[in-house]
């Protein structure tokens, strides 16, 4: 992706703001590959190689899905909560310009830092990652439960809609309207659950494996509600990884089950089986999203292999499990035959 003379200049401008070039310094920018919803580059400035993010109104999908641009500074709020709560977890925050909708980051190698998903999309599934991922996501979860000053600040209820739960579960019921009922019912208890801080997007594409454990990324989603939709919104990921590469499926679901026992087992705001019950409700859903949404996964373009996770999502949605383990085995099932 190629920067066009408007971005060069807007992200300047932002770098001034923040202080991060002087008067007159002409950084050199490069786009930067990955995500749909922000442009991301890489400037080289007098001081060292930075990183500038900033938020688009039209996400880099084939449908029209347009969002609100202010989503940065719920970004923002979110690492430098998590770097609080779990330290060394995020990247750290060099500046934030309101005005251009736009923040700056420490660049990270990625020689150094590889992304979680090429790794699992390589079949290197390990357990301690996972693990990891869940130690950090925990923390912040129990950090901010029951927060009243974060609820206010993170009342991102129409961005999450805008973003999340209409894009995913609201696209997806139009596609099966005989499921649109149980989709629907998705959307209305997410939304109406608030209970602790969300980062929203637990995607693998937004964690790097540094030297030093997992840092998140991609937070514009964060929102005071449901962590069950943290959850789920991973282990779809995990799940997914099995159609993507069928013979790592065994590795695939140990790093679902260790994801799965560190958030539940570290659980400090509700009963450990209610959270349970909420998110294999929503992995369900977010299995079926995640092939007839606004947002299906790119690597799995067999029509076969979509129509199995269709028809396992459904059966799901339909006839709803209280617990991970009989979702976990059945996948276990369909996809080690």
């Amino acid at each position: 992706m190629s920067l066009t003379p408007d971005d060069t200049a807007e992200i300047t401008a932002s770098l001034e703001r923040m202080r991060l070039i002087d008067a007159g310094e002409t950084p050199s920018l490069t786009a930067l590959t990955g995500g749909i919803s922000s442009l991301i580059v890489r400037a080289e400035t007098a001081r060292g190689p930075l990183c500038v993010k900033r938020a688009l109104p039209q996400l880099k999908v084939a449908v029209e899905w347009k969002v609100p641009v202010d989503r940065n500074r719920a970004e923002v709020g979110w690492m430098r909560i998590a770097e609080q709560a779990a330290p060394g977890s995020v990247p750290a925050i060099l500046g934030e310009d309101g005005e251009g909708m736009a923040f700056a980051m420490t660049w990270l190698d990625p020689a150094d830092h590889p992304v979680w998903k090429t790794q699992l999309l390589d079949g290197i599934a390990e357990v301690d990652t996972a693990r990891a991922v869940a130690a950090i996501l925990s923390r912040v979860h129990n950090a901010c439960a029951g927060d009243s000053r974060i609820a206010r600040d993170f009342a991102n209820d129409a961005n999450f809609q805008a973003i999340r739960l209409d894009p995913y579960f609201g696209a997806t019921a139009r596609v099966h309207s005989d499921l649109a009922p149980q989709l629907q019912s998705l959307i209305a208890r997410t939304g109406a659950t608030r209970l602790t801080l969300v980062h929203g997007d637990v995607s693998p594409k937004n964690i790097l494996v540094g030297p030093h454990g997992p840092l998140f990324l991609d937070a514009e989603c964060a929102w005071y509600g449901d962590p069950a939709f943290d959850l789920a919104f991973c282990m779809t990921h995990l799940f997914l990884k099995c159609v993507w590469r069928p013979a790592a499926t065994a590795a695939y679901l140990s790093c679902f089950d260790a994801f799965a026992a560190g958030n539940l087992d570290a659980v400090g705001w509700e009963s450990a089986a209610a959270l349970e019950e909420r998110t294999a409700a929503l992995l369900a859903g977010m299995l079926l999203a995640r092939i007839d949404g606004k947002s299906p996964v790119e690597y799995i373009v067999d029509n076969d292999q979509k129509d199995r996770v269709r028809r396992f999502a459904r059966e799901f949605l339909a006839r709803p499990a209280a617990r991970l383990a009989p979702m976990r085995d059945a996948w276990l099932r369909e996809w080690m035959a």
